[in-house]
Parts: C-alpha cells; structure tokens; sequence
C-alpha cells in the first residue's frame, strides 16, 4: 500500500507529537452558522499529519460529539448512519463499560455530567508558554465569531523529575511503549507494536483498524457515516479523564511486597512489575523477569519485541498483568490473530501536580494524596469503537474469562467490589513464588469524557460549507 495523504488526516491521529504540554477545551455551539464561521477559520491551523520541515512550537486538532455534529445541523440521514454507540455517546454506555460506583457520571467533573460538549480542541506544545499563546489565539477566535462557548479546559503536561521531563505517570511507571503500527502510515516501527505473520514476524495492521475508508483486519471497511468522503481518512476518539488515587496505591504496594517477598529488599519493585508487566522504568518483566534493564528499555528494538506464547502459565508475566490484559499478543494463540482487531492507538499525559515517593506513606498521607486532582488524560483512536476500546475495556479490563481469570478485573484499571483480587503466577523459583492481593482498593476512578469524531481536513471543509449530503 502507498503512504496515505497525510495532508487530509489531522496530525493527531498520525503521530504522537512528543510534546510535553497540552491544553483540552470543551466547546459548546449556540449558533450553527456562527459555529461554521468559526470552523472555517480554525481549519487554516488544524494540524495535519504532514511531515514537518520544523517543528512547530504547538499544533490544533479538533473533535466532534454526536451531540455536536448535530448542533451543527448535519442532515438527518447522515448523522443516523454513525455507528450506534457513538451516537449515544460514552456516559450511556455506562453499563457495558462498567462505569458504575466510583465511576459513574455523578462522579464526574461537571463539564461531563451533561450532554454539552459538542467539539473537543486539543492544544499541544512545546513548553507552557506556547500553549497559552495558541489557547489566546483561539480565544480570539471565539470572541471574533461568537461560534462556541468554551465549557471549561483540562490542562495536562508531562511529570518533572529531577528537572527533567519525563515519560511516567504519577503511579511511577514510564508509560508510552507499544502504539500500533499500520500500512501506509510513516512513522518509526518497531518489532512488536504491529501484528505477527506466520512466519512470527511483526507486520503491520491493516489501515482500517485505525482510519475509516480502507480495509480493517476483515478485509472490511469499518462502519462509518455517510457520505463516504465525510468519512474516509477520518476516525473515531475515546476521551477519558482517569484520576488516580497515588496514596491509595502506594498503601497498598507497601503492604503486600512486605508479604511477598519478606528480607527480599526488591520485593517492592518486583511486585510493582508484576502489576503492570514492565519495571517501573518500562523494562518489560517478559524479558527480563528478574530487574530492569535500560539496555533494554533504549532499544526500539527490544523495548516492545515480546512475545508471551511461551510463558502461558504467567510464570514471567502474570496472565492478568495490565499490558498483558489490554495487549494479550499470541497470549490466546493463533500467532496473535484474535487480538489483531481489537487494537488501539494511544494518546494523552498526566495531569495534576507530580508527588515524589520517598517509600513510606502514612494513611493521613494517603488520603491527602487521593484527595489531589492528578491522574492521565487517556485517549484512544480506533475506527470501531464497540469492536476496539469498548471490547478491550468490558472484556480484558473488566472481566477476565478471555484469560480463564473468571471474573477477576484488571488491577489497576478495574472497578473494584469488595473482596475482589489479583493473582501473581510464579514457580518453584524462592524468588518467583506465587501470590494473592486480596481486598483491592479503586486505584483509578473515571472523572468524565466523551466519544469524538475526529474528521479529516476534507470533511471539515465539507461541514463548513454545508456540503454534507448523504444522497
């Protein structure tokens, strides 16, 4: 397959910009001919996916809701040909999700609790600075065309440690390994992140598990709305605004590596590996079961390159490990093919203040620690939502049957009932033994979010224009 025209997709979709400083704004139309008069003047500076000769100091991407498109006045026959579940929007799959207790939309910040945000427009940039001139210019925009009313923002940015920006996410682990790989998409591949062939190779996915308009895994095209070139080069995004409670989980890390590996002084950072399936610096425990290992993490091609065929009883990586859980690879065999079509791309940061761990933590501490705004702005691309995030996140996060774990969730991701647990396989090796956590905790509460369409740079022209005709 040819590159695709990286001209017409918005950049977000095709690259991770690498920049540690993001601002989200919540739009609200009022008016649909103003709101078009604003969306032609945004289009000159939404960012494609073109390569850059520099690197600009801060790009502009921008989403819409069902609720959004619709204030928008898109013909009726169009917006019934989105997909189901788009349509009725995130907070009404509650359900199927398993946002209930904790995570329920009562819980949520109050720009999410009502169906008011009809556009989401992503500031990324380079340093602090460059995102507030870009947020300004925009403001501007929407003083000039009246077309929107900001809800409200979310601030995210990357944690400083040391002085220094890092890649971790407030729990301390170095998060950002394994986006998919796709044809005719440019960008640097590594062994690992796409699919296996039969001959045990990494290839890539087919471009409709990520863009609308080509062929997914199936060989289908993915369900998408009409007219086709409001759809094609398009796709679909997951906005979830996850809050996590560091207290809580540094609480229970200390409690339960005092038990597993008593007089062992690397208890603590082996169990933490166990949780997630990578030390804390992103070594992953599949390879290296036994401590980090930057020679490892440094290498693009190492740092992803995993199989997890050979290791079916977890004796490495326990079966119910997050990476494990969301990213099964050949886990269920057949060379990885019934995890091919449930792939999805990543993107977001942490929000919030960053709390350095000095390992001892007192439940007064906790509690302060939880009560804290911080956690990661997760976002996710796929072309299908029910058949990519909304699978991942009902099957392999919420249930465990897929992995024979019963009704066992995922540790960290999961929405925890009383008595509810996490088992830790091992082997005859003393330092390798078996585990059980029991009575876990909430360590990650749902604060809000939405699903978005995200149009090419074509389909924007068309809605500006009101070209949208579904005959």
């Amino acid at each position: 397959m040819s590159k695709l025209n990286a001209t017409d997709i918005q950049g977000f979709v095709l690259r991770g910009y690498n920049m540690p400083y993001a601002r989200y704004c919540f739009l609200h139309f009022e008016d649909p001919q103003r709101a078009r008069e604003l969306l032609g003047k945004l289009l000159s500076i939404v960012t494609t996916g073109q390569l850059w000769d520099e690197k600009p100091k801060s790009t502009v991407n921008i989403a819409f809701t069902h609720q959004g498109l619709t204030a928008l006045r898109l013909p009726i026959a169009t917006l019934n040909t989105f997909p189901v579940e788009f349509q009725q929007g995130m907070k009404a799959r509650a359900r199927i999700l398993g946002d209930t207790g904790c995570n329920s939309a009562e819980h949520w910040d109050e720009v999410w609790r009502e169906d008011h945000v009809h556009a989401w427009l992503g500031i990324n940039g380079v340093t602090p600075e460059d995102v507030a001139a870009r947020f300004d210019a925009v403001n501007s925009l929407l003083t000039e065309t009246n077309g929107a009313r900001c809800l409200g923002t979310q601030d995210a940015a990357s944690l400083v440690e040391d002085g220094a920006v890092t890649l971790k996410e407030h729990f301390g682990y170095t998060d950002g390994f394994g986006n998919p790989d796709y044809l005719g998409v440019c960008r640097a591949t590594q062994p690992g992140q796409g699919k296996l062939d039969k001959d045990g190779n990494w290839t890539p996915l087919a471009t409709g598990e990520l863009l609308l308009g080509y062929a997914d895994e199936a060989g289908e095209l993915p369900v998408a709305p009409v007219p086709h070139l409001l759809a094609s080069n398009g796709t679909f995004m997951v906005y979830r605004k996850l809050h996590e409670n560091v207290g809580t989980f540094r609480s229970f890390l200390n409690q339960w590596s005092a038990l597993y590996g008593a007089g062992d002084e690397h208890a603590k950072e082996k169990l933490a590996a166990k949780f997630v399936g990578r030390w804390r610096d992103g070594t992953p425990i599949e390879v290296s079961p036994d401590g980090p290992n930057p020679a490892i993490t440094q290498d693009p091609n190492k740092s992803t390159n995993f199989k997890y065929g050979d290791d079916s009883t977890g004796a490495r990586c326990p079966i119910g490990a997050h990476i494990r859980r969301v990213h099964p690879r050949d886990a269920f065999g057949f060379d990885g093919r019934l995890i091919n079509r449930r792939r999805i791309t990543r993107r977001g940061l942490p929000y919030g203040p960053y709390a350095p761990d000095d390992g001892t933590i007192t439940p007064e501490q906790a509690a302060q620690l939880d009560a804290v705004d911080r956690g990661v702005i997760f976002m996710a691309l796929n072309a299908n939502l029910a058949r990519q995030f909304e699978f991942v996140q009902q099957q392999w996060i919420a249930y465990g049957n897929d992995a024979h774990l019963g009704n066992d969730k995922d540790l960290l991701m999961g929405s925890h009932g009383p008595g509810e647990k996490y088992v830790v396989q091992g082997d005859t090796n003393p330092s390798n033994p078996p585990f059980v956590c029991s009575s876990l905790p909430n360590f990650v509460e749902l604060r809000g979010g939405e699903y978005f369409f995200v149009p090419s740079i074509t389909a924007l022209g068309m809605i500006v224009r009101e070209l949208v005709d579904p005959r």
